[in-house]
């Protein structure tokens, strides 16, 4: 008889790993939507802390709406983070939106990322300075009111100490400062440097707003202290003064490179 074939020998099991099942749909879309929940929770919450929400501030008899408030803070924070103000340099001031010939203010040595409804005070115009006022609210009066003649009412300025603005005004008989760059040139022109007067504050006041006139109602430069940029709100002012920092950066930068513009 025959003998029997032998049994095939077994095929040896493969050394990967079986291959996992997928998950189901469901399962796949219910985890999708926690983790849209987690990033909106997220963001929120990085919202909350760039935006703490602030009330109303009054003072004396001038109330300066929360909205008003908030945007003081959150220009604070701004100044800040493009290098225009550190710690309690730099401030701002607006006319009041709501009651005429109001001016609304930081107060002296305000923390500039930390602005809050005890950061501002509030005087009107021509009237003298209120309690714990800048040092220079009549600049701040003066230029308001000539920013309030060409909008026709609204009027913002920032006092930004950008390190190259400041840096340029410090050359000894340099008046006018003159943006290379495309964009400084069609949106700033010429950038006007007065001189800081403390003795005769009416004449250096005068000379501010001339300054500020011919240099095109954007900006104005005291010498060794900052730009004062202005606007219609402390948004418009505070484009004019990054715009102006950056145009200063660049003029500096060409300078010392000896480029030839």
């Amino acid at each position: 008889e025959p003998e029997p074939e032998p049994e095939p020998e077994p095929e040896p099991e493969s050394e990967t790993e079986p291959e996992r099942p997928a998950p189901p749909p469901l399962a796949v879309d219910a985890e999708v939507r926690r983790l849209r929940g987690a990033l909106s929770t997220a963001q929120a919450t990085i919202e909350a802390l760039e935006e703490p929400q602030v009330p109303p501030a009054v003072l004396e008899d001038i109330v300066v709406p929360q909205h008003v408030v908030a945007d003081f803070a959150r220009m604070g924070r701004w100044l800040v983070h493009e290098d225009l103000g550190r710690a309690t340099m730099g401030g701002m001031a607006m006319l009041h939106p709501d009651v005429q010939g109001a001016v609304v203010s930081t107060r002296m040595l305000t923390m500039m990322p930390r602005i809050d409804e005890r950061s501002l005070v509030a005087g009107r115009l021509g009237m003298g300075a209120p309690r714990g006022a800048r040092e220079d609210w009549r600049l701040l009066e003066v230029l308001l009111a000539s920013v309030s003649m060409a909008t026709g009412g609204p009027a913002a300025v920032i006092h930004a100490h950008g390190p190259y603005t400041t840096a340029m005004s410090c050359e000894k008989d340099l008046i006018v400062l003159q943006p290379i760059d495309a964009i400084g040139k069609k949106h700033i022109g010429r950038i006007i440097i007065v001189e800081p007067d403390a003795v005769d504050e009416d004449t250096f006041l005068r000379q501010a707003v001339e300054a500020l006139q011919q240099g095109g109602m954007r900006c104005v430069v005291v010498r060794g202290h900052g730009a004062y940029a202005v606007g219609a709100d402390l948004t418009q002012a505070w484009s004019n003064a990054s715009m102006v920092e950056h145009s200063m950066r660049v003029a500096m930068l060409a300078r010392q490179a000896n480029l030839k513009t």
